[in-house]
């Protein structure tokens, strides 16, 4: 570490929880994010000004107006210009710390990606939105024996929980199957920003612990920052007969093609598992005489009628305006073939 180190964390190594050492440490250390939403976007710049020396950055999602209030890297800008959410972070972090190594990764996070993107990780965070993605990132942490850390947050309340192969229960012993049922979101329920940054401060303080070998309980923190309430409480004991870290079995990390979502609260679905990268300016003028198109590097979004197709460079697609994954495929075989 040197001395324009020294100086920029300078208050950080002041620290007694961190010093040099700790901070040697962060220097060194590599987190994955998975999600880049509005948990993702603030573990991004915290960990960025940390000094975390290399960040991996993972979304599947494009930035639009409505995620503005919460979401804390992103600008009217990146949403006029509708960027992938890891791109325009990336961008931004290197603003904030041209020092640090960023990857983003404008991708959904699969079983037949999720080695690429996550191995090496010091820890890995959780910015997601779905409990499908929440069982993958389990199984590879666990099966590597990688700390993860939890975070939900919707309304005016937020859970976090640690997640320490070995050294106590991860997220299939606490939450064997999803919650049943239709589930709040921030689409259809709202949000404070405030509990977006309560949790993703939480996580991110456990990661830091993580990374600097300070002790960390697993214990799990609830919050409602409308209501009042502040709780925590020692996570349950590991599950001997846990799927994931009891039997020692990984269904999630076996791979499969998905089939078309809706995305929840959206009007959209995603089509994914297409495998096949799409030359995006090629489209663009495929599609210029038959409505409204606009493209970058990253993605390209096409007008027609109700509908719009925002499609990646990878093949993946979000069409918006149907929930109806009949029609979605339909205007994805129509325009994009």
């Amino acid at each position: 570490m040197g001395p324009s180190d020294r100086e920029r964390y300078s208050r950080q190594i002041l620290f007694p929880g961190i010093g040099e050492s700790g901070q040697e440490a962060l220097l060194r250390s590599h987190v994955a994010i998975a999600g880049c939403g509005a948990l993702g976007s603030f573990h991004a710049a915290a960990l960025a000004r940390a000094g975390v020396g290399r960040l991996t950055l993972i979304d599947r999602d494009y930035i639009e107006p409505s995620n503005l209030h919460r979401q804390w890297l992103f600008e009217e800008e990146d949403a006029a210009e509708a960027l992938p959410k890891a791109a325009a972070a990336a961008r931004r972090l290197a603003r904030i710390n041209s020092a640090i190594e960023v990857r983003p990764a404008i991708a959904d996070l699969t079983a037949g990606n999720v080695e690429e993107l996550l191995r090496g990780a010091d820890v890995i965070l959780d910015g997601t939105d779905n409990f499908e993605t929440r069982y993958l990132i389990n199984d590879f942490a666990v099966s590597r024996g990688i700390p993860w850390v939890y975070g939900a947050a919707v309304g005016s309340y937020g859970l976090t929980m640690p997640v320490l192969p070995g050294h106590g229960p991860c997220l299939r012993c606490v939450y064997p199957d999803p919650p049943a049922g239709a589930q709040p979101t921030c689409e259809t329920a709202g949000v404070l920003n405030v509990i977006v940054s309560a949790v993703a401060s939480i996580q991110v303080a456990d990661a830091l612990r993580i990374l600097t070998g300070a002790p960390l309980k697993p214990r799990i923190t609830t919050f409602d920052v409308w209501k009042g309430g502040i709780r925590q409480t020692d996570a349950p004991g590991r599950d001997a007969d846990c799927p994931a870290c009891g039997r020692g079995e990984f269904p999630h990390l076996r791979e499969v093609q998905r089939p078309p979502a809706s995305l929840c609260g959206r009007n959209a679905v995603q089509i994914s598992g297409v495998e096949r990268a799409v030359d995006l300016m090629e489209l663009k003028a495929r599609l210029e005489p038959l409505g409204k198109v606009r493209a970058n590097e990253f993605a390209l979004r096409f007008q027609t009628g109700e509908y719009e197709l925002t499609v990646f460079a990878d093949g993946r697609a979000i069409v918006k305006g149907t929930d109806d994954i009949g029609i979605a495929r339909s205007l994805y075989a129509r325009y994009v073939g």
